[in-house]
C-alpha cells in the first residue's frame, strides 16, 4: 500500500533529553562502539541531546582518555547506521571521558564519583546520572551494589537531580536467579530508577502493535478467541553459534530469545487495554498477560515443545560448521539452537486459542514476524468450489528485515467465473515514513532519560515470563539427550516443530517464502 502525502510534515520535534551523564560500565565492549555509541550519535544528530550531556567510560582496559575515544571513533565510522557528520562526531567524541577500573571493585565508584562531581561542578549534566551496565550478567548486581554503597545511585525526595540504571538482558536464567537479581537491585534501587532494556521494543513496528490495536477501530473488536484462531511468533536468525559457544553452550535458545524478545511481542499481542498510556498501567497489563500463561506440567511440556541442534549446511554461500563442532561447544551437548513452544492463555479473550512461538540460528532466512490467523468465514454460499482454493485470513506484523504489516485476505479472479484467490495488501513503514536507520537503541535510551519506562520491563513482568518457560527448562533437563532433533543449517528447522502444529490440524509460516504458503 503505497501512499504520497504521509504526514510527516507538522510534526511537533521531540525536545531534547535532559543534560546528564551517561556512565557505560564495560565501556571497551563491542556494545558500546557497535550499538550504544551510533545510537547516541543519531541522537546527537537529531538535536535530541543536550549541551550538558557527558559520556563517562568505565572498563578495565588500561588506556588513556584519548585512546579510548579514538577507538570509539572508529566504531562510529564502521558501525553507523547513516552518514557521519564530522562535526555531530567530534561534539559527541568531546563529551566522553574514561576511568580504568573494576566493577567490582570500591575504588573504582570513588574515582566515578569524583568525575561526576567535577563535571557537576563544571555545570554539566545537572547531576542527573544514567548508569548503563553493558556487561556481563553476572555483573548487573554488583554494579547496583557498588553504586549504593557509594552512595551513587541516591535520589532526592522529588527525584531531582535522577539515578537511573539501566540492565542489559539476560535478566537471570531460572525464575529463581531473576528474583534474586531483582532482589538484589531492589535493596538500593526503586523500581522506577530500574530500567530492563529488550531492544526487540526499541523497533518502531513493534511500538506500533499498541497503536495499531488501541487507535483502531478497525481491529479491537475482533482481536479475541471468537475470531481468532492462533497466533504464530517467529524469530529466526540465519547466524550460527560463531565464537560464542561457550555462552550459547550454558544458555541456550530458550533461554536466550524467549523469556524477553519472544515474550514481549506475545504480551503486546496478548495484553489487555490499559487504562491509560503511560508506563504503570501498560507495564501492568503486560504483565498480567504473561501471568495467565497457563502453567503446564513436565509431561504437557514435553508434548508442547520441539528443541533441536543444527548440523552442518550450508546458508547462502556460507559453510555453516555443525553446532557440536564449533568451538567451546561440548562436543556431547544437549543444549538447544532452536526451540518450538505451543502456549495457552487462560483467561477470557484468549481461551483456546494456542500461541506458537519458535526461534532458531542457523536458519534459511533472517525473519521476525507476528501472525495472526483469523477464523474461517462460513462458506456455504461458495459449498460448490473446493475448500483448498481459499486463502487465509491473515494479519502479519513484520519486524525484520523489513517493517511493516501485511493483510491477506480472499478475493475474486478476474473474469466471468467465480474464481477466489488469495491477496494481499501491504504497509511498509519505508514508503510512508520518512525514518532514518536506526540502532534499534535510539527510543530507548532516550525515554530512560526521559524518564519514560513504557518501553522497558518490571520486576513482576520479568518474573511472569520466566514462571512460564521454567516447566519447558525442567523437563528438558530430566529427558537429557532423549528428544533432542536436529536440523541441517540453512534449512527452516526440524521436522518435529511442523509436527507441534500438525498435531492440531494447522502449519507454520515458511520461514523461507512465507508469501508462497496460504
Amino acid at each position: 500500500m503505497s501512499t504520497s502525502n504521509g504526514p510527516n510534515g507538522g510534526r511537533p520535534k521531540p525536545p531534547p533529553a535532559p543534560p546528564c551523564a551517561f556512565v557505560i560500565f564495560g565501556a571497551s565492549g563491542d556494545l558500546t562502539r557497535r550499538l550504544l555509541i551510533p545510537a547516541l550519535y543519531n541522537l546527537a544528530a537529531s538535536g535530541l541531546l543536550s549541551d550538558g550531556f557527558r559520556i563517562i567510560g568505565v572498563a578495565r582496559g588500561e588506556m588513556s582518555a584519548e585512546d579510548f575515544k579514538a577507538g570509539l571513533e572508529k566504531g562510529l565510522q564502521e558501525f553507523a547506521t547513516q552518514k557521519v557528520d564530522a562535526a555531530t562526531a567530534k561534539w559527541l567524541l568531546n563529551c566522553v571521558s574514561y576511568i580504568v577500573g573494576d566493577v567490582d571493585d570500591p575504588a573504582t565508584y570513588q574515582k566515578l564519583k569524583a568525575e561526576l562531581e567535577k563535571l557537576e561542578a563544571s555545570g554539566h549534566t545537572q547531576g542527573n546520572r544514567l548508569f548503563y551496565c553493558a556487561t556481563p550478567p553476572q555483573a548487573f548486581a554488583p554494579i547496583a551494589l557498588r553504586l549504593g554503597e557509594a552512595g551513587l545511585s541516591d535520589e532526592g525526595e522529588d527525584n531531582t537531580p535522577w539515578r537511573r540504571v539501566i540492565i542489559e538482558k539476560p535478566f537471570g536464567t531460572s525464575l529463581e536467579s531473576a528474583k534474586e537479581l531483582n532482589r538484589k537491585l531492589l535493596s538500593v534501587l526503586d523500581e522506577d530508577q530500574i530500567f530492563r532494556i529488550d531492544h526487540y521494543l526499541g523497533k518502531e513496528t513493534v511500538q506500533n502493535i499498541l497503536v495499531l490495536r488501541f487507535a483502531n477501530g478497525l481491529f479491537e473488536p475482533i482481536w479475541n478467541r471468537n475470531h481468532i484462531d492462533h497466533v504464530q511468533i517467529t524469530v529466526a536468525e540465519t547466524v550460527d553459534v560463531g565464537t560464542r559457544g561457550k555462552f550459547y553452550d550454558a544458555t541456550g535458545a530458550l533461554r536466550d530469545m524467549v523469556p524477553n524478545h519472544l515474550f514481549q511481542l506475545l504480551s503486546l499481542v496478548a495484553m489487555e487495554p490499559p487504562a491509560r498510556f503511560d508506563a504503570n498501567s501498560v507495564r501492568s497489563e503486560k504483565a498480567e498477560a504473561l501471568d495467565s500463561i497457563r502453567i503446564p506440567s513436565t509431561e504437557e511440556a514435553l508434548f508442547q515443545s520441539v528443541r533441536a541442534q543444527y548440523r552442518g549446511g550450508k546458508i547462502g554461500d556460507k559453510e555453516i560448521t555443525a553446532y557440536r563442532k564449533s568451538p567451546d561447544v561440548n562436543p556431547g551437548s544437549t543444549t538447544e539452537t532452536y526451540a518450538a513452544l505451543k502456549l495457552e492463555i487462560d483467561n477470557w479473550r484468549w481461551a483456546g486459542v494456542p500461541f506458537y512461538l519458535r526461534t532458531g540460528k542457523a536458519l534459511s532466512k533472517r525473519r521476525t514476524e507476528i501472525a495472526i490467523k483469523f477464523k474461517q468465514a462460513p462458506v456455504s454460499m461458495f459449498r460448490h468450489m473446493k475448500l483448498d482454493e481459499f486463502g487465509e485470513n491473515l494479519m502479519v506484523i513484520e519486524i525484520q528485515p523489513e517493517e511493516g504489516i501485511k493483510w491477506l485476505f480472499n478475493a475474486k479472479v478476474p473474469g466471468p467465473k467465480v474464481e477466489i484467490a488469495s491477496v494481499g495488501m501491504t504497509f511498509e513503514y519505508k514508503d510512508y515514513f520518512e525514518a532514518a536507520p536506526s540502532t534499534g537503541y535510539e527510543t530507548l535510551i532516550y525515554d530512560c532519560m526521559m524518564g519514560d519506562a513504557i518501553l522497558y520491563q518490571r520486576a513482576d513482568g520479568v518474573e511472569a515470563g520466566w514462571r512460564a518457560v521454567e516447566p519447558f527448562l525442567t523437563a528438558w533437563k530430566e529427558a537429557g539427550a532423549e528428544g533432542i532433533a536436529t536440523y541441517e543449517a540453512g534449512s527452516e528447522g526440524p521436522a518435529e516443530s511442523e509436527e507441534l502444529l500438525l498435531t492440531d490440524s494447522r502449519r507454520w509460516r515458511s520461514i523461507t517464502d512465507p508469501n508462497g504458503s496460504r
